[in-house]
């Protein structure tokens, strides 16, 4: 029997381009433990916003016209910090257009900028407030680096920007993303070779990535 893949929505920017985490996320699926398939399409736009997204069309079209499981939303990643009402405007419009098409809208808390690490509370607070109201899935990703960088700070989870992430951090996000939405916090989270992560590290990542989504499960 061939069962039908899952298929997940990104609308976000360069969090979620760089290192292409999506393919990323299809890599895992297809070499897991109980492998299958994953189709994913991305809209994204260099340091765009929800509303931004939803302003040009091209986002709410794809959801209206296409069947998904999930639609995973990336808010421009300091704005659920500086402005977090219209945060939760952004996610409202489009968590309106999802439901009603029975998938599922999937909020990507992203991390705090490597030079204020203190300000990763109110990231979070921001989305999971948006998340309660709206009945949203969240995935950790922010508060994963947060506890990941506590566990041991020589994991180098930033890029030389101090904002995107490395090859290290979207293998990060792309196992909480995993843990997640599929096989919980004990599947087999294989590293693609895309990533060219040293072994060692994506083994501890990994191992990490579980613990976490044990933890918080």
């Amino acid at each position: 029997m061939i069962l039908s893949p899952t298929r997940i929505l990104f609308v976000g920017n360069s969090y979620t381009s760089r290192n292409q985490l999506p393919q990323v996320l299809v890599d895992m699926a297809a070499a897991g433990d109980r492998p299958f398939r994953l189709e994913v399409k991305s809209i994204v736009a260099g340091g765009a916003s929800l509303r931004r997204h939803w302003n040009a069309g091209i986002a709410r079209q794809a959801i209206a016209s296409e069947e998904w499981d999930y639609v995973v939303l990336q808010e421009q990643s300091t704005l659920p910090l500086k402005n977090p009402q219209r945060y939760q405007d952004n996610v409202r419009l489009f968590n309106a257009e999802i439901v009603p098409r029975g998938a599922r809208t999937v909020l990507y808390l992203t991390w705090a900028r490597k030079a204020a690490p203190s300000t990763q509370d109110a990231i979070t607070r921001a989305v999971e407030e948006i998340a309660a109201e709206t009945k949203a899935l969240v995935v950790p990703v922010g508060q994963a680096w947060q506890a990941a960088l506590q566990h041991d700070p020589r994991w180098m989870l930033y890029d030389d920007d101090g904002s995107h992430p490395s090859a290290a951090g979207t293998y990060l996000a792309a196992c909480e993303f995993f843990v997640t939405l599929f096989d919980g916090p004990h599947a087999r989270l294989a590293a693609p070779s895309s990533l060219k992560l040293d072994p060692a590290t994506a083994t501890a990542l990994a191992a990490f990535a579980m613990r976490f989504g044990r933890a918080s499960a």
